[in-house]
């Protein structure tokens, strides 16, 4: 079985409240990116840095979007826009991920609304990152065709 793998790396320095981190990926988009308990519990703008939630959320709006768009080009259809937004709900009493919510637009010529829904449903079942959080987290989805 062939295995791609994906590294990252993270640091802390201090308290939790008061500490700070940084977080780096092989892929040089996260070099020393920082992050703190302010980014992740307190700002919900990612100001001053991001989280791992945040970051799951992007990695899942991206997967879907990707998915989406790879289905329709099997199916004959070449989207010109796809624009996938992500949130994802966090208990903070249990600081348990409970669900994340997608938003799909999209431009594709010769497709309808059904069949658009169709295709986005199967991929936010499908996706590598909806498979990683099913099933213990909920995840809605709602498609429009522009």
């Amino acid at each position: 079985m062939a295995q791609a793998k994906r590294r990252a790396s993270a640091t802390w320095e201090g308290s939790l409240q008061e500490g700070t981190g940084t977080l780096s990926a092989t892929g040089g988009v996260l070099n020393n990116t920082p992050f703190s308990f302010k980014t992740r519990f307190q700002s919900e703008d990612g100001s001053a840095g991001t989280n791992p939630e945040e970051l799951l959320a992007a990695a899942h709006a991206g997967c879907f979007t990707m998915a989406t768009g790879a289905t329709m080009g099997q199916q004959g259809f070449t989207p010109t826009h796809l624009e996938t937004k992500a949130v994802l709900s966090m208990d903070m009493d249990t600081l348990t991920i409970t669900a994340v919510e997608l938003t799909l637009t999209g431009s594709v010529p010769g497709i309808d609304q059904a069949k658009f829904e169709e295709i986005a449903n199967d991929a936010k079942k499908n996706c590598i990152i909806s498979r990683a959080l099913s099933p213990n987290i909920e995840i809605t989805l709602k498609a429009t065709l522009v």
